[in-house]
């Protein structure tokens, strides 16, 4: 018995001793290391990587840039089962230690002493905060020990509810999911309260091995992950019997999801990442900002339809170009076989990949990626006439056999009556740009047909002539100089010799037609190539080039040679947009822009637009704020009433550019341009407030339409790249006109007609609409023609009187003015 006592007695002292110098050791290793702990305050004030994220001005996504997809998400904001299963497989006893759970602990130290190995065990919730946040993850005693300092650092600093919080934001699910709310998006593509017991418990176990054993990497040792995962909830009572044998039944359906777009608008996107990065740094894809741009996203999506229905339709009317490739497919292909065959084509423009299994006389059967079988009828096919050049196709086609055959691998377009039809990637490009011309919003934009096949954004970087569509800022020029709208230039064919052209120019109309003398109404309306000449050298090139500059044209843009006439100048679609829009808003020069407001990840607003807007009665010095007088004044001329809310910033009004009474005269001649001229066919509209000009180069190189009514200007552009015709008959009114109509269509819907006022320094008159003077009164006939009242024509009595400015087609330059 003595001998037993002793025994134990010694056991006690060497089991004590033990114990002291264990204590003495962990408060040693505690004042040495507790100073060199990193300040538990940063975890409170943590700025955790978060995506940039750009949004339409009425929130819907448009993208997201970051390599960490994260949402973070509050404590309070977190599903009760969300937090049971994290609980259930990494720290169930997290709300009952103090940071570091010494039974893990002893159980990591016992399975060291049985196998010898360091293997990662007993570390806690708030021990995974310390590592993540603050340490490396190499497995070194020490950095064990400095781990388990810190967790009980920080479980004194911060409560239990914001440890979980930071750790369920931050650690790694997989596929470049951070935090448990993005494991949901991206997983199973659903918010993390939609989430079912059986997806909670496959995310809850996916920390342990976020790369190696995810639903997507590795189905099989996710499914056994989970189901272990379940097990532990339900014996610790967070499920009952009901919820566990349901969760096991349910079939997992996990599957990659990329960010939700909601608005299909990469070329704005992208401009939106550019100016971040510009005014914030690399900072900008992980500090969580969200860009509301100004875009609209019923108008965005109306631009993406029109310019693809606008080229695809070029594409048909200039032949089938034939498949991208052809190879072998057997009657036995299998479905998933028929997928791997069509694996590297991906999706352009909302065009689909299809593999033709088979073709009848008629008709042909075509499996298209992701979709399944698809018949496509003849009515899809005959437009398919072979591709010999912008000017030559073949002849029509007479069976489906004479443009697919089995294996062809093509592009085939879904139609709106659940219909297919071949198509394919078009080689010719195209530009829309919307705006707001009060304040010069971007409503719209689409810089081409696909912008991963082409980033080049043609909207803002597409230097291109104008053709036609610059002659409204020639007239107008003749308008200040004191020409008017009935002024006569004559139509007849003329040979210029003018050093400047450094040859002999010998311009014509496009219909090689002549029609004599002319008035510059008339003129516009069929956009007369040879009166714009002789009308810009009555004016002068020089003067013309520096007053078109008041519409945002810089100098080195604009010629200063009779060419000018005919838009040889360069603009962008967003430059010329920005132009019309001063026809559309009175007169005032309005700059493009396209960020609304710059939000923090906190949600706090560090940037807001407040662009200069046009308002009639309103303008000051450019960039000054109004008086409190103007801004009482009504300005039903531009439809812009200045806020009163004082809660505003301070109105900046843009400065006027051009007069009221010749934006109203432009205004007037470029309706007449839709109603009857060569932009008629926008009469399909229904409304008779849109005005607006036709453009087309030489050799069709460049088809425009720039249009407007007071509240929208949208600029359209068809053409090569490479600056190649478009071919015969590719003029602004047949390949641009109808994107704009497709895209106006929807974009004015429930959008009131309004009608520009007459300006109170202009007069309407009855005329001669041969010879452009003033009838006489009572004499009938006539046509009634608006005029400023210092310049109405004199009254018209005898035909003697008629001064034309040109007499016959081989007038020198000095003969004709």
């Amino acid at each position: 018995m003595t001998l037993l006592f002793r025994a134990l007695r010694f056991i006690l002292a060497i089991g004590f001793a033990a114990i002291t110098a264990g204590v003495i050791a962990f408060a040693a290793a505690w004042l040495y290391i507790a100073p060199q702990l990193p300040d538990v305050e940063q975890l409170k004030n943590v700025q955790l990587q978060v995506p940039l994220r750009i949004f339409t001005r009425d929130g819907e996504l448009i993208a997201e840039f970051g390599e960490q997809h994260r949402e973070p998400v509050k404590y309070e904001d977190l599903p009760q089962m969300v937090i049971d299963g994290i609980l259930a497989t990494e720290d169930d006893r997290f709300f009952q230690h103090p940071g570091v759970d010494y039974q893990g602990l002893m159980r990591a130290v016992v399975e060291l002493i049985r196998t010898g190995e360091k293997r990662q065990g007993g570390s806690t919730i708030t021990m995974q905060v310390a590592r993540n946040f603050f340490l490396s993850t190499e497995k070194t005693y020490l950095r064990k020990l400095i781990e388990i300092f810190l967790a009980l650092k920080i479980e004194r600093d911060l409560s239990k509810q914001e440890i979980l919080e930071l750790y369920l934001n931050k650690i790694y699910f997989g596929h470049r999911a951070y935090g448990v709310a993005a494991a949901a998006r991206v997983y199973y593509g659903i918010p993390i309260d939609q989430l079912t017991v059986a997806q909670i418990a496959m995310i809850s176990g996916l920390p342990k091995a976020p790369s190696s054993n995810n639903p997507i990497s590795n189905p099989k040792r996710a499914m056994e992950r989970r189901n272990y995962v379940l097990g532990r909830m339900y014996a610790l009572g967070f499920i009952d019997a009901q919820q566990y044998k349901d969760a096991l039944d349910e079939k997992d359906s996990a599957s990659l999801h990329k960010a939700t777009i909601a608005v299909e608008a990469p070329y704005v996107a992208e401009m939106a990442r550019s100016y971040m990065v510009a005014e914030y740094g690399e900072d900008a894809y992980i500090a969580g900002y969200q860009v509301i741009t100004t875009v609209d996203g019923k108008r965005q999506k109306a631009a993406n339809e029109a310019l693809r229905s606008a080229l695809l339709a070029y594409e048909r009317r200039h032949g089938y170009r034939g498949a991208i490739r052809n190879i072998d497919v057997v009657d036995t292909a299998a479905e998933e076989d028929l997928e791997n065959m069509l694996s590297d084509i991906r999706s352009v423009g909302g065009l689909l990949p299809g593999l033709v299994t088979e073709v009848q006389e008629l008709s042909a059967n075509v499996y298209v990626k992701n979709e399944g079988i698809a018949e496509i009828g003849w009515e899809g096919l005959n437009w398919a006439r072979r591709y010999d050049s912008v000017n030559s196709r073949g002849p029509e086609p007479e069976s489906a056999r004479q443009i697919l055959q089995r294996g062809d691998v093509v592009y085939v377009e879904r139609l709106a009556d659940a219909g297919w039809r071949l198509a394919q990637e078009p080689i010719v490009s195209g530009a829309l740009v919307s705006i707001r011309p009060k304040d010069g919003a971007v409503e719209a934009l689409v810089g081409g047909f696909d912008f991963f096949g082409s980033k080049f954004n043609r909207a803002v970087q597409a230097q291109r002539q104008p053709g036609s569509s610059f002659k409204p800022f020639i007239y107008a020029a003749a308008l200040a100089k004191g020409y008017t709208v009935a002024s006569l230039f004559n139509d007849a064919p003329v040979v210029f010799d003018d050093p400047s052209l450094e040859t002999t120019w010998r311009p014509e109309n496009y219909s090689g037609k002549f029609y004599g003398p002319t008035r510059m109404r008339e003129a516009l309306t069929h956009s007369r190539n040879l009166v714009s000449i002789r009308l810009l050298r009555a004016i002068g090139p020089g003067y013309a080039a520096r007053y078109v500059q008041r519409f945002g044209f810089r100098d080195d843009q604009i010629p200063r040679d009779l060419s000018l006439a005919l838009g040889s100048g360069l603009a962008t679609p967003m430059e010329m947009a920005r132009a019309y829009s001063v026809w559309a808003n009175g007169g005032f020069d309005t700059k493009p822009y396209f960020v609304q407001e710059v939000r923090d990840a906190d949600d706090n607003v560090l940037f807001e637009a407040n662009p200069p807007v046009a308002c009639a009665g309103c303008e000051q010095a450019e960039g000054a704020p109004a008086t409190e007088q103007q801004i009482q004044v009504p300005v039903a001329e531009s439809g812009v009433t200045p806020p009163a809310d004082d809660t505003l910033p301070a109105p900046v009004y843009a400065p006027r550019v051009v007069d009221a009474e010749t934006v109203y005269l432009m205004n007037s001649m470029m309706q007449d341009v839709i109603k009857r001229g060569t932009g008629r066919r926008a009469m399909t509209l229904g409304r008779n407030d849109l005005a607006g000009k036709t453009g087309t180069t030489n050799d069709q190189r460049d088809a425009w339409f720039c249009g407007f009514n007071l509240s929208l200007v949208t600029t359209v552009w068809v053409g090569f790249d490479r600056a190649h015709p478009l071919g015969v008959g590719e003029t602004g009114g047949h390949a641009a006109l109808p994107m704009w109509i497709d895209y106006m269509r929807d974009a004015l819907e429930g959008v009131p007609e309004i009608q520009l006022p007459q300006p109170p320094g202009l007069v309407t008159v009855r005329i001669d609409p041969k010879t452009g003077l003033r009838l006489p009164p009572g004499q009938d006939g006539g046509l009634f023609e608006v005029f400023r009242s210092e310049t109405v024509p004199k009254q018209y009595s005898d035909p003697a009187e008629l001064q034309q400015d040109g007499a016959s087609s081989g007038d020198s330059l000095e003969q004709l003015f």
